[in-house]
């Protein structure tokens, strides 16, 4: 049997290219001059070549030697083994190699170089040691007198703008050279902050470049002052987001950016909560994505997302799991969704800030035990129990609203605030502005220490003393780039800082790549959470994401195939044309559809749901065998009877009139009629004035004719 690769043993494995040491020199060059006087002995070779030939050899180490600029020890001994070996050479070749003389005084002479060579090398060693700590020396001496410079420009400048004395005891190079650091001690009860209050003059007095500053904060003690001068601004470029996609922790931090001196900026969320400020065109959004593409990354964070702007924060990071999801048609290569959870509808958020309620609440009966066993009254946060972060855009202004329905939501969010901070639920809120009817909710001061301030520039409404209060030296003008602003949390002061851009492309590949780091909600989490929670990618509840995914040939224009005949269009993926937002034809075309959007999400809930919702068998049901149960999207009545039957139930709204998803809702059991076909009728019926529509958004519902009195009737 032929041995395979694995199981062959090799031998040591020779470096002819190494060069020699003491014993291997002196014993190459005696066996090759013993070699030599044999060979030269046998054939009667004139023994003045093996002189000729040592001398030659002599002189050219020696002139190599030279060129090394190594020392005179090392020089005498090469000259001189080449010597020695060819006058022994030439003694052998004359008088006889195989005498005991001959071999005795070659063994001899071997044993000479070898010593005297072990004695050259260490003593080499030695020497180059000690110009490395000479060149060392020097260098040194020139930074220390930098140094001395830059510390005594300081000190006079400090003084002469502050009038304060103090004393430079250190001063560190930023590694990405865009700036230092003062350690210098205060004079006696001087704080830190009678030279903070002074960054602007001195960054003048400097001659900084536009968006460098001078920033003072505490040192090792009271009585110490770290000053940062940065000298090149970091701040006015774009930085892309970091192409190391490596896994993180809530524990050691997320990065959100990178401070004017390029180190990079940790926030701790374990415990505190967010807030993000930013006026339209700061950049804000762009963040908000930072801080997803840090929550995706992190293997004990579960995101959960609330933007009732049409979802738009949370959108790209579902949209690489919906295009991957059975396109290429084998198991294994689905994609997970970058957030877990994503509400773009009041209903799916009051939906989202309950179950964050039961959750929490569970948590603090269910694991009484574990936090016995790691005695603390935290809930450790692992892979296993992972936090949930939610992520509320705009939550500031839901916080700040008079509208009886926001004021619902926030009172779910401050109860989440309030409440679940040692159960593992935190939030992160966005603000479009620094003012005091944004801001004015102690709850959000006193809880969101981790704050970060986008300007672009903006001075309207952005006021930083209401986003970081009493911090000094602030001024919206020191940070006028889009993606540039101010981060403090409770490990730094409030400083200046650069978002990273992040752009569509790359989010899909940090969903990608990410995928398999996203960890499962708990057990005993899920079990509060309930059907809420397991039906979060029902089709009637997103539905209206099918207009993130679009396929890359689009043949429905034409009404032909891919193949190009006619019939539905399919694309390489799947068909999601049964979620768009049109009126729902009539007949086997609308039950086809269904189908479709029934089967689009039944995959959906199968690669991406976290846990199970078991629905108990009515007595009077049949058994149904395993697969997907489309039962519930199949039209079971005539298009006509269901159509009337929202056409009565908009009649019997009255006035105050109705919205599609209750329509929707009365319909779905005896008709099995969907949210997007009751859509497309109201559409109708506005067009064609038997129905008017009243409010926007949220705030959306339909009013029948009659019901209008400034309306004629139409029969």
């Amino acid at each position: 049997m032929k041995p395979t690769t694995d199981t062959v043993t090799t031998g040591p494995v020779w470096d002819w290219a190494a060069g020699h040491g003491p014993v291997t020199g002196a014993l190459s060059a005696t066996t090759g001059a013993f070699a030599l006087a044999t060979t030269g002995a046998a054939t009667g070779m004139p023994p003045a070549w093996a002189l000729a030939v040592g001398t030659a050899g002599a002189l050219g180490h020696t002139i190599s030697t030279l060129r090394e600029r190594l020392s005179a020890r090392t020089i005498t001994l090469r000259a001189s083994s080449w010597l020695l070996g060819a006058g022994w050479t030439t003694w052998a070749i004359a008088s006889g190699p195989l005498s005991w003389t001959a071999i005795g005084s070659l063994a001899v002479l071997g044993v000479g170089i070898g010593t005297a060579a072990r004695s050259t090398a260490l003593f080499e060693d030695a020497r180059e040691l000690e110009l490395i700590a000479i060149a060392d020396r020097q260098v040194n001496v020139e930074i220390q007198a930098e140094r001395r410079t830059l510390a005594a420009e300081w000190v006079e400048r400090i003084q002469r703008v502050s009038g304060v004395t103090v004393t430079v005891l250190a001063i560190e190079k930023w590694p990405t050279a865009t700036g230092f650091t003062l350690d210098a001690e205060l004079p006696g009860a001087t704080t830190y902050d009678q030279i903070a209050k002074d960054s602007a003059r001195l960054s003048a007095d400097a001659r900084l470049p536009h968006g460098c500053t001078v920033a003072a904060t505490p040192g090792i003690h009271q009585g110490r002052v770290l000053i940062d001068v940065s000298t090149v601004n970091v701040l006015e470029g774009e930085v892309g987001y970091p192409a190391d996609y490596a896994q993180l922790s809530l524990h050691t931090g997320l990065p959100w950016g990178i401070r004017s001196d390029g180190r990079e900026v940790p926030v701790f969320l374990r415990e505190q909560c967010a807030l993000v400020v930013g006026p339209t065109g700061s950049g804000k959004t762009n963040f908000v994505h930072t801080v997803l593409a840090g929550f995706a990354r992190a293997t004990d964070v579960l995101t959960w997302v609330i933007d009732l702007n049409a979802g738009s924060a949370g959108l790209p990071w579902i949209r690489p799991a919906l295009a991957s999801s059975g396109t290429d048609g084998e198991p294994g290569q689905e994609t997970r969704p970058g957030i877990d959870w994503l509400a773009a509808t009041y209903d799916e958020a009051l939906l989202m800030l309950d179950t964050a309620v039961r959750v929490g609440k569970h948590r603090k009966v269910a694991y009484q035990d574990l936090m016995a066993r790691a005695n603390t009254d935290l809930l450790p946060i692992s892979a296993q129990i992972p936090q949930i972060m939610l992520v509320i855009d705009e939550g500031a202004e839901i916080l700040a609203s008079n509208d009886p329905a926001m004021r619902k939501l926030a009172a779910k969010i401050l109860e989440v605030i309030r409440l679940l901070r040692s159960m593992g639920l935190r939030t992160v809120l966005t603000a479009l502005g620094a003012t005091s009817s944004v801001l004015g909710n102690l709850m959000i001061r006193r809880e969101a220490k981790a704050r970060v301030c986008l300007t672009g520039g903006e001075v309207e409404g952005m006021d930083l003393s209401k986003v970081f209060p009493g911090a000094r030296g602030l001024r919206v003008e020191q940070a006028p780039y889009k993606g540039a602003g101010f981060i403090g949390t409770p490990e730094s002061a409030p400083a200046l800082f650069k978002s990273w851009r992040i752009k569509p492309h790359q989010i899909a590949d940090i969903v990608t790549a990410t995928s398999a780091l996203h960890p499962r909600l708990d057990d005993q989490s899920a079990k509060a959470a309930g059907p809420d929670y397991a039906r979060r990618w029902d089709a009637a509840r997103t539905a209206w994401m099918h207009d993130t995914f679009t396929p890359a040939t689009d043949h429905r224009a034409t009404g032909q195939s891919a193949a190009g005949t006619e019939g539905p269009a399919r694309a390489g993926g799947l068909n999601l044309s049964a979620l768009r937002d049109t009126p729902a034809p009539s007949g086997p075309a609308s039950a086809d559809e269904d189908a479709l959007a029934a089967e689009f999400m039944a995959q959906i809930d199968a690669q991406f749901g976290t846990t199970t919702e078991p629905r108990p068998r009515a007595d009077d049901e049949e058994e149904r065998p395993a697969g997907l149960n489309l039962s519930a999207f199949r039209i079971e009545r005539d298009d006509n009877e269901a159509r009337q039957a929202a056409l009565a139930l908009l009649l019997a709204a009255g006035p105050e009139g109705t919205g599609a998803s209750a329509i929707a809702r009365a319909l779905t059991d005896a008709h099995g009629t969907t949210r997007q076909t009751v859509v497309g009728w109201l559409k109708t019926w506005t067009e064609e004035g038997i129905a008017v529509r009243v409010g926007t958004g949220t705030k959306t519902r339909y009013v029948h004719q009659r019901h209008m009195p400034d309306r004629p009737v139409q029969d």
